[in-house]
């Protein structure tokens, strides 16, 4: 019961605090001369907004940054030493291979099937195509926690002798193989692409519905052109149609990329980030909360904020690109 009143005195007292700055900010600008005044409105309306961005946002990024180059409590300086042991220490560049292999695959397999959805989906009609793509996109509106305890039980293992729950190795063991613990095999990092599964299940709906928007805004003539010079559909999606949407294609594909590398829930609640499941996300969750090592948790963020920041520059392009074609 604390909890929520603490919440709720703390939105009350945000959007107060919101209102009185616009209000005060307001109200110095009104006593300036008019000319300086018509030139000066912009301010009292961006600067509540950028005090909150500097405050959430921009500050706590400083000093996690500065966190990194301390000890484990915080207090002392250690300078590049928790960079240092992180780059030597073998089961950390495991968690790098980890993220790697998830940047790698999830993406393209994401973008691949909600495009293959979205064209397909297209043909079918109208009635049976809101029934397909809800359907899809169903999943989206499942969270990760929850998405990963569905997948959880179609991965569950049972020791020999007992019911089988788990739905993958029910179909093992009617086809007469033998069951597998799945979440715990790390050979090939076949436990990794099983969780993998999971997300590229959850975002194909959304890939699929901004591709087939964007198909569907391809000009009619140009796949006509393309029908009566003879190509095939293969022919006309290929040469015709995907080029055209290439660049939402990029915009979804960054998208998906951005929220890989951030990672977390289905690591934590599938494998805790045992069997070799790790990411840099669960990493920094591990070190701060559970191991209160706040120099190597925040050197963790920090070099997951350095892979990010070149992504978000790919996708800050991405969109210009886009606008500039409208």
């Amino acid at each position: 019961m604390s909890d929520i009143l603490f919440g709720l005195v703390a939105i009350v007292i945000g959007v107060a605090a919101s209102y009185g700055l616009y209000w005060l900010l307001n109200f110095i600008i009104s006593l300036l001369p008019e000319r300086v005044r018509l030139k000066s409105d912009w301010l009292s309306f961006l600067t509540p907004a950028a005090v909150l961005v500097i405050m959430v946002l921009v500050a706590p990024l400083f000093q996690t940054v500065v966190w990194s180059f301390m000890d484990d409590g915080a207090k002392e300086w250690v300078g590049l030493k928790n960079y240092v042991d992180l780059f030597t220490d073998i089961r950390f560049l495991q968690i790098l291979l980890n993220n790697f292999l998830w940047v790698l695959v999830v993406p393209a397999v994401t973008v691949a099937f909600g495009t293959a959805s979205a064209a397909l989906s297209n043909q079918v009609g109208p009635r049976l195509e809101s029934i397909f793509k809800s359907l899809i996109f169903m999943p989206m509106a499942i969270s990760f926690v929850a998405a990963s305890t569905i997948w959880s039980y179609f991965y569950a293992y049972v020791a020999p002798g007992r019911p089988e729950v788990g739905l993958l190795n029910a179909v093992v063991k009617t086809l007469g193989l033998q069951t597998q613990p799945w979440l715990m095999m790390d050979q090939g990092r076949l436990n990794s692409f099983l969780l993998m599964a999971v997300i590229v299940w959850l975002q194909v709906g959304y890939s699929m519905v901004v591709i087939s928007s964007a198909i569907k805004a391809v000009p009619e003539e140009t796949i006509e052109a393309a029908q009566l010079d003879g190509a095939s559909p293969w022919q006309v999606f290929f040469n015709i149609i995907l080029p055209q949407v290439w660049g939402t294609v990029m915009s979804v594909f960054v998208t998906v990329l951005i929220l890989v590398m951030k990672i977390f829930d289905i690591v934590l609640a599938m494998t805790r980030g045992n069997f070799n499941t790790s990411v840099l996300a669960f990493e920094w969750y591990k070190q701060f909360f559970e191991n209160s090592n706040i120099g190597p948790a925040s050197a963790v963020v920090t070099i997951l904020v350095i892979l990010i920041m070149p992504l978000m520059w790919l996708q800050i392009q991405t969109a210009r690109h886009q606008e500039a074609l409208r």
